[in-house]
């Protein structure tokens, strides 16, 4: 549905969903990974009796990751993970936090990065460290709720909160709750956004695996607005619906990952007019579009549409 046919109050409920991609004319009928998912074969009826089960009840019930070797399978809304590797609970400059929904499993790729940030951001004053949270299921694939994408191990949200304690206890993590940045319902940034924030998203956005990060329109704004030096790291700051309590990272497929479906490189140039149009779509929408159809319900992912290889990741030992 395009934001031309939206009314302000539906805008509004949108913008408060969490999970991109580009602008907002183009992209808002998409999920967040804003392309197709991988063309690869699907299981289709060799699932047997499971293939038209929803993925998201098999793979949401897995515990452990899968004893293969670490690869993602599909893109990063219809695909699984093998191997996966789960990220430490703690760390000398993280906590993973909710605990309780076993998310916290991705590629190797994606745990050495969010160690790498991990300890950028322990250099900004008054952070020491990240909360990070979703990244995926054991062997990812669809999710119980939430996320339509986090389904290769590829993606990870980091909290926009700066880390007051790195010893919070289960029961805390459970609890305590992330800051929004938001002001005019991502239009702007609030008095929490500090000059850290940006600094911990340019040095996200820096690392060469990196493909995109979604922030709400507002932070884009404000720093296409500050940003003195290089701006070539701003083309992968991209604006999305929701993500003013935590941005969102996305790596691009491994090395040898051939079976693993890359996001498409956003376009050219630093994002800057684009995000300066979700704006501009925020605080004046559109009118709606009075022929606009009804949008259709999204079916389910059922076991069959994912690709072959994720039969043998919910198999596995």
């Amino acid at each position: 549905m395009s934001l031309k046919r939206v009314t302000s109050a539906a805008l509004l409920a949108i913008l408060l969903a969490a999970c991109g991609g580009d602008t907002p004319e183009a992209q808002a009928n998409l999920d967040i990974d804003g392309t197709p998912s991988a063309v690869l074969p699907t299981i289709g009826s060799s699932g047997g009796e499971l293939s038209n089960v929803e993925a998201k009840r098999l793979f949401g019930a897995k515990s452990h990751g899968s004893a293969q070797a670490p690869a993602p399978y599909g893109g990063y809304s219809k695909g699984c993970l093998a191997g996966g590797v789960q990220l430490a609970e703690t760390g000398s400059t993280w906590q993973a936090m909710r605990l309780g929904r076993n998310r916290n499993w991705g590629h190797p790729e994606m745990l050495d990065y969010i160690d790498k940030l991990s300890q950028r951001a322990a250099q900004l004053p008054g952070w020491g460290g990240i909360y990070v949270g979703d990244i995926s299921q054991p062997r990812g694939g669809p999710m119980l709720t939430g996320h339509r994408s986090h389904q290769i191990g590829l993606d990870a949200d980091i909290w926009l909160l700066p880390p007051k304690s790195l010893a919070l206890s289960r029961a805390q993590r459970e609890s305590i709750s992330s800051i929004s940045l938001r002001r005019a319902a991502g239009a702007y940034v609030n008095e929490s956004w500090t000059p850290q924030h940006h600094q911990l998203l340019k040095a996200a956005a820096s690392d060469p695996r990196v493909a995109r990060i979604f922030i709400f329109p507002g932070a884009k704004v404000q720093m296409c607005a500050d940003e003195t030096g290089d701006r070539s790291y701003l083309r992968k700051i991209r604006p999305w619906y929701g993500h003013h309590y935590h941005f969102h990272v996305r790596l691009t497929c491994p090395p040898g990952a051939t079976d693993c479906t890359n996001q498409a490189a956003p376009p050219p140039g630093d994002g800057c007019a684009e995000a300066a149009q979700w704006q501009k779509n925020i605080l004046n929408p559109p009118p709606p579009d009075p022929n606009a159809k009804p949008a259709k319900p999204r079916r389910e992912i059922l076991l069959a549409d994912l690709p072959a290889q994720c039969k043998a990741v919910l198999d596995a030992n």
